[in-house]
Parts: C-alpha cells; sequence; structure tokens
C-alpha cells in the first residue's frame, strides 16, 4: 500500500544529515521556517531522508530505554536506603513487571544482591563493561556502556547509577536493548523503505479506484504508487438483501470459502476465484449497488499559567505538548472519563504501567474473543500519546489526563487490516460509546464500505480522526479524505512540514509527527515518527474539547480545531499544514465559550468560498 502510516516515521531536515549530533527530543536549532516549496523528492533523496529519520527514531528509543532504566534504579535505591531485604523485594518486582532487565546488581558497604543473569558473549563483554560501572560506582560517577551484541543475537548495553546518599553504593544492570531492533523492523515497514506488505494473501495493486491491475513492487518507494487487496475477496453491496435460496446459490457459483456481513454489504472469499472474476459475477448476476476488492489498511503563545507534568520523560524528551500549547491548554481542561477515544490500530499493552488505569473494554475484530491485545507496537505507541498517565512520575505524559481510551484491534499481526475489519471496528466502537475515534491506517484506494461504515459513525455525532499518511505524495489517503473525516498531517519540531508527510487540499489540521516519545509493548517507551503519531494528538484534542464542552456537535468540534490552529507556511489554509498546527489552549478557550453554528458561520463560508474556488 502507501509507504506509510502505521507507524512511520518523519525525516529528518537536510541540516540533521549533516549534524548527527543536534538533539533528540528539544527543536532543532535553526533559523527561519520558509514556506515548503520543492515537496516532491527524488526517490533516492526520500530513501536517504527516511534512513535517516529510522536511525533517529532508533536511536532516540534507545535514548528513552536508558534513561527510564536509570530512573528505575534511582527509585529503588531511594526507596531501599541501606536494606538489603528491601531492596531484594524491589528488585525482584522491578524485573518481574521489565523483562528486559536482565541482570541487577545493588550493592553498598559490605552488601550485595545479584538477580538474572549476566548474558554470555564471546569476547566477554557484559563482563567486562560491568567491572567498569563497579569502578565508576566506587567514585559515585554514573556510567553508560556502548551497545553490544551478545551470543544470542540480542542487543544490550550496561548502565551504573549511583547511590546519592552513599557514597561508593548505587546499582548496576544489563539491559536488552531489543526494542531498538523491533523499531528498525516496523520502521522499515511503516517508511515503505521495504516492500510491505510481502504478497501472500494480499494482491499488490494500481492504485486507480477499484482497479485490479497488477503493478510489480521491487522495493519500498514502488508502495508509493499501490494499494492492496485480498485476492480472492470481493464486497458487495446489494440493493436489497439476498434471500436464503439467493445466499445458496451464490456460495455455490464462487465457491465459496467464508461470508462476513455488515447490514447489506457482504464480504465472499472464493476457494478458488479471483478478485476480478467475483466482481464481474456479481455485476453481471445481481446488479448490486456496489462491488469492489477488499481493500487492506495498513499502519499510518500568550504567558500564562501552565502545568508541567513530573512524567520522568516529559521535560526532556517530550517537546511535541509543549509545541501544541498542551500546559496552557491544561489549565483549562485535562479531560472527562465520560468521554470515550476509540484507538482504531494493532491493539493495546492492557496492563503497560503507563497505560493500565486509562484503558476500557474493548474488542478484537481480528481474533473474535481474544483480548485486543498489541503484537505490533504501533497501536500502544498511538494509545500512549493520546492518554499516557500523567503526574503518575512514571514515563511519558498524555495529551488527556482524563480521557478513557477504548482498544480496538482492526490490524493483524503484520500492521494490516481488511475494510471489513475497519469497517467493523468503527461501527462497534460506536455502539459501545465512542465520541471520538483515531485511524492512524489508510490506503489510497476508496471503498465504499468502508465509506459507510465511516457516515454511521458521523452521523451518530462521532468525531473520525485519520492519518494522511507517509509517502510525502498529494495523492489523496483514505479514510483521511473522506469529508466526514477530520485529516491531520505532520510536523516537525521547528514548526515545518515533516519530510514524509502527505499533503494536498483535504487535510484539515497538522500535529507533531517527528520521533515522538510513547509507550511501547513491554512495558517500555520508543520514539516513533508518523502522520500516525500526529493524528492522536489530534484525537486527543477533539477528546478534551468535548469533555469542556458535551454539547458541541461533531462538526462543531472539527470546526473549532480548524480556527483555533496557529498557521503555518503561507497564509490561510494550504496545501501542506491544512488550517495550521492544532493549539490546545485556543481550542479549549473557545470550545468553553463556544456560542452556537453562528460563531463560526463566518469561517465556514470563507472555507465553502476557498473549495469552490480551488
Amino acid at each position: 500500500m502507501r509507504k506509510s502510516w502505521i507507524a512511520a516515521f518523519t525525516i529528518l531536515a537536510v541540516a540533521a544529515l549533516l549534524i548527527p549530533a543536534t538533539p533528540f527530543f528539544s527543536p532543532r536549532n535553526g533559523t527561519n521556517r520558509e514556506t515548503p516549496k520543492s515537496i516532491p523528492f527524488s526517490a533516492t533523496k526520500e530513501h536517504k531522508l527516511k534512513l535517516a529519520e529510522l536511525q533517529h527514531d532508533m536511536d532516540g528509543t534507545a535514548l528513552l530505554m536508558t534513561s527510564e532504566s536509570a530512573k528505575d534504579f534511582r527509585q529503588v535505591l531511594m526507596a531501599s536506603g541501606q536494606s538489603a531485604k528491601s531492596a531484594s523485594d524491589r528488585i525482584q518486582s522491578l524485573m518481574k513487571e521489565h523483562s528486559h532487565f536482565s541482570y541487577v546488581n545493588w550493592r553498598t558497604t559490605g552488601k550485595t544482591i545479584h538477580r538474572g543473569s549476566i548474558p554470555s558473549d564471546k569476547n566477554g563483554t557484559a563482563k567486562a563493561y560491568l567491572k567498569v560501572a563497579e569502578d565508576k560506582l566506587r567514585n559515585g560517577a554514573g556510567y553508560e556502556s556502548k551497545p553490544f551484541t551478545a551470543a544470542s543475537g540480542s542487543r544490550y548495553v550496561v548502565i551504573g547509577v549511583p547511590d546519592a546518599n552513599h557514597k561508593g553504593a548505587g546499582m548496576l544492570g544489563v539491559i536488552k536493548h531489543d526494542i531498538v531492533k523491533q523499531v528498525e523492523q516496523h520502521q522499515k515497514r511503516n517508511l515503505r523503505l521495504i516492500p510491505y506488505p510481502a504478497e501472500g494473501n494480499y494482491r499488490i495493486e494500481s492504485v486507480a479506484p477499484n482497479s485490479t491491475r497488477d503493478i510489480t513492487v521491487r522495493n519500498g518507494e514502488d508502495n508509493g504508487n499501490a494499494s492492496h487487496y485480498h485476492v480472492r475477496d470481493v464486497v458487495v453491496h446489494f440493493a436489497s438483501r439476498p434471500g436464503e435460496a439467493d445466499m445458496e446459490k451464490i456460495k455455490r457459483d464462487v465457491n465459496a470459502e467464508s461470508i462476513q456481513q455488515i447490514g447489506d454489504t457482504y464480504v465472499f472469499r472464493s476457494k478458488t476465484l479471483e478478485t476480478e472474476g467475483l466482481m464481474q459475477y456479481f455485476k453481471a448476476n445481481w446488479k448490486p449497488e456496489y462491488t469492489e476488492p477488499h481493500y487492506l489498511y495498513l499502519t499510518n503563545e500568550t504567558t500564562e499559567a501552565t502545568i508541567v507534568p513530573n512524567d520522568t520523560l516529559y521535560s526532556q524528551y517530550q517537546w511535541n505538548l509543549p509545541s501544541i500549547q498542551a500546559e496552557h491548554g491544561w489549565t483549562v481542561s485535562k479531560g472527562d472519563e465520560g468521554v470515550i477515544i476509540a484507538v482504531l490500530d494493532t491493539g493495546v499493552q492492557s496492563n503497560h504501567p503507563d497505560l493500565k488505569d486509562k484503558l476500557i473494554k474493548g474488542t478484537n475484530i481480528v481474533n473474535t474473543g481474544s483480548d485486543p491485545d498489541d503484537d505490533v507496537g504501533h497501536g500502544t505507541h498511538v494509545a500512549g500519546i493520546i492518554g499516557a498517565s500523567v503526574n503518575n512520575g512514571e514515563g511519558v505524559a498524555g495529551v488527556s489526563w482524563y480521557n478513557k481510551i477504548m482498544p480496538v484491534k482492526v490490524l493483524d499481526s503484520s500492521g494490516a487490516g481488511s475494510t471489513y475489519s475497519v469497517a467493523q471496528g468503527i461501527i462497534w466502537a460506536v455502539d459501545n460509546g465512542a465520541k471520538v475515534i483515531n485511524m492512524s491506517l489508510g490506503n489510497y484506494a476508496q471503498a465504499d464500505f468502508l465509506h459507510d461504515a465511516i457516515k454511521y459513525a458521523y452521523e451518530r455525532d462521532v468525531v473520525l480522526i485519520a492519518a494522511s499518511g507517509n509517502d510525502n505524495t498529494e495523492r489523496p489517503g483514505y479514510p483521511a479524505a473522506y469529508p466526514e473525516v477530520f485529516a491531520v498531517a505532520a510536523t516537525d519540531n521547528n514548526k515545518g512540514k515533516a519530510s514524509f508527510s502527505n499533503y494536498g487540499d483535504y487535510i484539515d489540521v497538522a500535529a507533531p509527527g517527528d520521533s515522538i516519545a510513547s509507550t511501547y509493548p513491554g512495558s517500555q517507551y520508543a520514539a516513533l515518527s508518523g502522520t500516525s503519531m500526529a493524528s492522536p494528538h489530534v484525537a486527543a484534542l477533539a477528546g478534551l474539547i468535548r469533555s469542556v464542552n458535551p454539547d458541541l456537535s461533531n462538526e462543531e468540534v472539527m470546526e473549532i480545531m480548524r480556527v483555533s490552529a496557529k498557521d503555518l507556511g503561507t497564509e490561510g489554509k494550504d496545501n501542506y499544514f491544512g488550517y495550521g498546527e492544532i493549539d490546545l489552549d485556543k481550542a479549549l478557550h473557545a470550545a468553553t465559550s463556544y456560542g452556537g453554528a453562528l460563531q463560526t458561520f463566518p469561517q465556514k463560508v470563507k472555507r465553502r468560498l476557498e473549495q469552490i474556488g480551488s
């Protein structure tokens, strides 16, 4: 499909290619940001930029992991004092919750505790680094080794954290960094640096809507002009629902393996016929309202009172929240548990310490009857951006403090899901109380089947938010480009267009998407980039707006987010930022004083005139 969305990454500015020492999570210094000009890069340049962003996200993730691990060690040292018994209990609990702690050594005067095992490697690297760390601790200094690879193939680092209150005491640890490899593979797919998904159950297709003309996908770049569908599936929307006898005839005629249904729309899977033949059969014999391939979707300032969270990674790494004026906006609203935000994605780690108190019952569309657990990482990261627990002294802060998150697993372990699963997920979320739905996923093919589900949600007053995609293309991506959906592009930490971000006249707003720190499976934290990361910032804002003013309609919520956005690029709405980057403070103040449709009527008229004139 396209290059992007599950979690995709941002592309660094060209300066980042030349100055690799630039800090990861603070605005990159520089100068005057110009309006985006030559947006379409050559394939070679785009590939180089994406490789740079990939490395940026890997390095950022390693930094997050090491920082969080050191924080955990400091907490054990402060809580245990000189008590070996207390230290032993706390280390045992820590290692049970965090499987990436392979070996921990707590030491004070005359006492030492060892837990776990030192990974073996050919050159004894782990033991050598531990010896250096031990020497550093004796002198009251901290330590972090270079990454090394053990005999098992896993990546590790050794860290040493001194006890601030007892000279010569502290903790040593060997920390598994396999999360960096996971992020590398994850982001290679999501940025379409490699062909994705692999052929097998899916047919690589021309992007022309409802086309069944094959193209060859040889590399990641080719994905930018491809969409995917299930090779023996067809979606059929009947003018009137077939009776029992008709369904039996259809089953025989198409040699049906399975049939799925939502309302008058069916997904037929044949044991023998491919999509083109199935479409011809239904058009010739049943005169449906539409029939189409079963497409696959992938994972895509005034000075006033402020609130600065105490989450350990916030101040150093979360540039994105101050950028959208979250610290000011939280003085207006921190959210409401009654306003539910559904995350249609790969699932969410239910027991992540930064998320477990924010989740409500969800569903697994991919494997019915199973919990919506995350077997990819994307959904957990998206959920953390929306609502990681704030002010709990743990990890990162989410945009919303109190809105509950509903995990709806519509993407499988490869990070892909069909229009059926996404449509079913939308309907389930609406029927179970979601007021906002985030969709960090997409495809370049329009699917009437999915559009029907989107209309179902929109007509029931749900705010639908979607990522635009990460191919740096003007080609409209869906569901973001449907008129009922609020489309989000990505900005970098200099308020410039993220190089990978899709663009076009359908973009509503932009939000941060460059190396965003958030939650990740294994009770860990990772830095990922992409419009997949930008979209949940906007979904969380929609949840905050609906919390502060529950009487607003979905269209009113969307209009407030448009008119309150900070204008970027050329004056007024443009194809790269839409109406600009979201501003929590202005949006929430606008929502509290919103007096009805007349308040935004002038902006709506202006926007309509712009559409007519374009």
